[in-house]
């Protein structure tokens, strides 16, 4: 059976959100700053050898006017050549493949795909599909590239309403541009 990792790059206060996203987000791209030759190798490694993606619509529609387009390197080369399983109405209107819709159940068909033979999955990005896969307990880990900013707008990692649960740590590693990774594995409801 496929594990499924969530991976967000997100600020201290919890915001992942990178674009204006069609609001009035002000701080695009507000990573860059923090982005090493380190960070980027551990990111890379972080994503392991071969994956597939894990998209809600909106933030394939980003990253797939970004990814086909990079110069070749390392994480283009591995985002561009990993099969990409999109949440979607319109299946039809993907172009950045190879690809595959999940079909009108989300949650069934990340089921059906997590039990297929294959690299595990990664999800990043995707805010709106990150508090389901947690409710639902389809989240292996979680890997949470935190960020020495507060931003106070924009869409956070874990929407209200995401239900209580416990992690355990799996690792934490820290980077002199102030980013800290830290790994959890899920480990059930959290108990009062």
């Amino acid at each position: 059976m496929r594990k499924l990792k969530i991976i967000e790059h997100m600020s201290l206060d919890g915001v992942i959100q990178h674009s204006a996203d069609g609001d009035d987000f002000p701080y695009s791209d507000w990573t860059a700053p923090y982005r090493t030759p380190a960070g980027r190798d551990a990111m890379l490694a972080a994503y392991g050898g071969s994956f597939g993606l894990l998209f809600g619509r909106r933030t394939y529609d980003i990253w797939s006017g970004f990814w086909p387009k990079a110069p070749s390197s390392p994480m283009a080369d591995a985002l561009n050549a990993a099969t990409k399983y999109i949440a979607t109405h319109h299946p039809e209107s993907l172009a950045w493949g190879p690809f595959e819709g999940l079909g009108p159940d989300i949650l069934e068909g990340i089921r059906r795909i997590k039990s297929q033979d294959g690299p595990d999955l990664i999800l990043s990005g995707s805010s709106t599909l990150t508090s389901p896969l947690l409710e639902h307990g389809l989240a292996d880990e979680v890997l949470l590239a935190v960020y020495p900013v507060l931003l106070g707008t924009g869409k956070r990692v874990f929407a209200k309403g995401t239900p209580p649960i416990s992690f355990e740590l799996v690792s934490t590693k820290a980077f002199p541009s102030g980013i800290i990774f830290n790994s959890y594995k899920a480990a059930g409801p959290l108990k009062p």
